[in-house]
């Protein structure tokens, strides 16, 4: 971890920060071992990673988790992934009593077994008055997220739509847009990532893979925010 004592702290201007979460299969094939450990190793670090914004002053971080389209995936994968994410969903009655996390999950949860769900919605309502706001998106996609925006604006009888009015029916309505997007791994695109909500976040991307962020990385991601000048399409 990075030195607490002279760790970063954030402003008012950076509240929000969003990763997607690359590398882990690269992570494990560089030790010879199969991608399985590298999403292990990279569940470690992401909850290592949140508990560092949150200590640095963050009050909104979301995360890519799991895409739709990471069904297609090999069978042994997923089912790690999904194991991962019940131990998770475990572990989290202590995390946000420790850290204050208040947990929300965007995307479509329908695909989930019933035991996934009620953890689930056990989650978010017991951390729903935390203060740290984690979004994990979860079988998310973002052009998934637009269809089904409208689909609700089309159910209460809308016809004349706004751009707040679609703000408002993504599964991201309690929270402002992300200020940054994050992407570790090396690749430099969004991957059907908050493609809404970002219209003005600023990019930053490393080729770090995912379980070797560090909080000094961190660190690096926020100054170099910084001392970008965000101009919203203004001079």
């Amino acid at each position: 971890m990075a030195d607490l004592e002279n760790k970063i702290t954030v402003d008012e201007r950076l509240g929000h920060i969003a990763f997607i979460m690359d590398g882990n299969g690269r992570w494990a094939q560089k030790r010879m071992m199969p991608r399985t450990y590298g999403h292990k190793h990279g569940a470690e670090n992401f909850k290592n990673i949140v508990r560092y914004c949150g200590d640095i002053g963050i009050k909104a971080v979301t995360v890519y988790a799991f895409s739709t389209e990471n069904w297609g995936r090999p069978k042994n994968e997923v089912d790690t992934i999904m194991n991962l994410l019940s131990q998770y969903l475990d572990t989290c009655e202590e995390e946000m009593k420790i850290h204050n996390i208040r947990y929300k999950f965007l995307g479509d949860m329908s695909v989930f077994t019933p035991e996934l769900r009620k953890k689930i919605e056990h989650v978010e309502e017991l951390s729903k008055d935390n203060g740290l706001l984690l979004n994990v998106a979860l079988n998310y996609g973002s052009r998934a997220e637009i269809v089904h925006a409208f689909k609700v604006l089309a159910a209460e009888g809308k016809r004349e739509i706004t751009e707040e009015d679609i703000s408002g029916a993504l599964y991201t309505a309690h929270c402002p847009d992300p200020d940054i997007i994050v992407r570790t791994g090396g690749d430099i695109r969004l991957s059907n990532f908050l493609l809404w909500q970002a219209q003005y976040s600023e990019f930053y991307f490393t080729d770090v893979l995912w379980p070797d962020l560090s909080p000094s990385d961190v660190d690096e991601i926020v100054r170099e925010f910084y001392r970008r000048k965000r101009k919203y399409g203004k001079v």
